[in-house]
């Protein structure tokens, strides 16, 4: 593909899970590839398997280390890592409310600040974001990352928004269910909600490229969310009340 070939990629959270496919899928169309993971080891093993070059650490101040482990320029940003907690409801404690704030919205907004002054005087870059279905609609059990999933979201469409014009190209991709270790950690409201159309990442990746090649903004791979997003706009009130069913159904089998 043109638009990764011998690009400088950077992918966050790869040390596993949809960043490790995305990590493999970009290094195997030619661009030079950084991992980082906040787990060294995880991200060193990903990048040796790869060809790739590790910067691990947190995905928020890693922009400076990236560019020097690239030699240059960052072409692609793939702001991947993320975190998710069974919440339960409104007891959770503000602790991991700043948690999820700060890595799902606020690690996208920095890295964002320190890439555009580079990619707005060249008149290219490219800003991917894994947001999640749940960006699009909501998680049962999971007010924290439904939240600020939609904050995600909010923040790639107001970058695609606002720069588009000047060569900055945004991604938002929003998958339900994938075969990872977060999707492990959902525990009861997972398996009822995502463990049954779950995919697996390299699915996910096959996605992203598929959209880049058709320059898509939104990037579903679970086509059906589509539907759900477009029910949920057009009958807000029916589309509550069949989550809260799902919502009653959670709460019995917990």
């Amino acid at each position: 593909m043109e638009a990764v070939q011998d690009a400088g990629v950077v992918v966050t959270g790869a040390g596993g899970g949809i960043g490790a496919a995305l990590a493999r899928r970009f290094a195997a169309e030619g661009a030079r590839v950084v991992v980082n993971d906040l787990d060294a080891s995880r991200a060193e093993a990903v990048a040796a398997e790869i060809g790739a070059t590790a910067v691990p650490g947190d995905a928020s101040g890693i922009v400076d280390a990236a560019r020097e482990a690239l030699g240059g320029g960052i072409d692609i940003w793939c702001a991947n890592a993320g975190v998710a907690f069974e919440d339960g409801g409104t007891d959770l404690d503000e602790r991991t409310w700043a948690t999820s704030w700060d890595v799902n919205v606020m690690a996208h907004v920095r890295a964002a600040q320190a890439l555009l002054p580079d990619w707005l005087e060249r008149g290219t870059g490219r800003f991917v974001s894994t947001v999640s279905a749940a960006g699009l609609l909501t998680m049962v059990g999971a007010p924290s990352y439904s939240v600020t999933k939609h904050g995600a979201l909010a923040f790639a469409e107001w970058l695609s928004l606002t720069y588009r014009h000047r060569g900055v190209k945004v991604h938002a991709i929003c998958p339900q269910g994938v075969r990872t270790a977060m999707l492990e950690a959902t525990g009861a409201a997972g398996d009822l909600v995502l463990r049954p159309t779950a995919i697996e990442p390299d699915d996910v990746a096959d996605a992203l490229f598929k959209g880049i090649a058709e320059d898509r903004f939104l990037i579903l791979p679970h086509p059906e969310v589509a539907d759900y997003y477009r029910a949920r706009a057009d009958q807000p009130d029916r589309w509550l009340a069949g989550m809260n069913h799902i919502q009653r159904k959670w709460e019995a089998n917990r």
